[in-house]
């Protein structure tokens, strides 16, 4: 299990995904810088982008779009919200550091039949 658990995603991505509905800056490849409020983050970093504003690479390119995605390829750096530092996502790394990797409690329990399975072979060594 990691961190950020089964999705296979790892902490930069569900950190992005966390930022969606707040205003991020995004700097491209080509060097625009893009301003907007993140509307869905993708696995793959591809962003879409709602109210942006596009600073183009010459001094004084400026225009506004009401959308815009920008491909997870294209991104060299994302500036995020400092609101999410408190993200509880953090919360999960303190505790998986602490413990070296052991989940929290009651996170995979077994339920159902599987545990009732468990409580009667435990019975059944116990006496």
């Amino acid at each position: 299990m990691s961190v950020v658990g089964n999705n296979r995603v790892g902490i930069p991505i569900v950190l992005l995904h966390d930022a969606e509905g707040a205003v991020i800056t995004v700097e491209t490849k080509r060097g625009e810088l893009i301003r907007g409020l993140l509307f869905e983050a993708e696995d793959m970093m591809n962003l879409y982008l709602k109210k942006a504003v596009v600073l183009g690479p010459k001094p004084g390119a400026k225009r506004s779009v009401d959308q815009i995605y920008v491909r997870g390829t294209e991104i060299v750096f994302i500036v995020l919200p400092e609101m999410l530092r408190h993200a509880p996502m953090f919360n999960r790394i303190k505790h998986w550091r602490k413990h070296g990797g052991a989940p929290p409690e009651g996170v995979g329990a077994a339920v159902g039949q599987a545990a009732a399975i468990l409580r009667k072979a435990s019975e059944r060594r116990r006496g």
